[in-house]
């Protein structure tokens, strides 16, 4: 099995973030780090080029394993990524869905959501899909931190 590429503990999260060139971007990416980490209970922890909050080992029927943090972001220089796993889960998906048509402007992956910035969105419909993601997974991997 080849080895997992993205890995926590890569950097420093403040480090990362104070090299975010847009100041409005920057301010956004710590409210993220505040309200991630007070829906997780877990520090920030850097994973490569995104910011990520708690842990979970995944093992898929194919044999392919790996962690993953419970959420997290990635500020990229258009758009944020705001990963949201747990929100994919089949049990998960329709209120995941009715939640995300209060949203605001944004778009949707499988598992990542995609907004310009936090003031075109409603924060607290993002808090709740990020406390519906971190419960799902830690019903699901009962390991999770």
């Amino acid at each position: 099995m080849s080895e997992q590429k993205t890995r926590p503990d890569t950097g420093d999260v403040d480090e990362f973030l104070a090299q975010v060139d847009d100041p409005a971007k920057r301010a956004d990416s710590y409210r993220l780090v505040e309200m991630m980490s007070a829906v997780s209970g877990e520090p920030p922890v850097l994973w490569g080029t995104m910011v990520g909050f708690g842990t979970y080992h995944y093992r898929y029927a194919s044999g392919h394993e790996g962690d993953a943090f419970l959420i997290g972001f990635a500020p990229r220089k258009a758009e944020f990524s705001i990963y949201l796993m747990g929100t994919y889960l089949p049990e998960e998906i329709a209120r995941r869905d009715g939640l995300l048509a209060r949203l605001g402007r944004h778009r949707m992956g499988k598992a990542c959501l995609y907004v310009k910035r936090l003031d075109d969105i409603d924060l607290d419909v993002l808090r709740e899909l990020a406390e519906i993601s971190v419960a799902t997974l830690r019903a699901a991997y009962p390991a999770a931190k």
